[in-house]
């Protein structure tokens, strides 16, 4: 279980190091902004995909 805690931080601590670099997290090429006047809708579609990749991977990998 400590393990599992370690990785954990490790992996939020690496993605806010990425945001800090500048790297723009949240809005990838893909996800989708509509503006109209006073309404803005924001679906993070590519996000969404990259996040559902990386988490797969890293549960497939937990799994062994």
């Amino acid at each position: 279980m400590g393990r599992v805690l370690v990785l954990i931080g490790l992996g939020i601590a690496g993605i806010g190091l990425l945001i800090m670099l500048g790297i723009p997290f949240g809005r990838l090429p893909g996800d989708i902004v509509v503006r109209r006047g006073n309404f803005s809708f924001y679906f993070p579609l590519a996000t969404s995909i990259v996040l559902s990749i990386l988490l797969t991977l890293i549960f497939a990998w937990f799994r062994r």
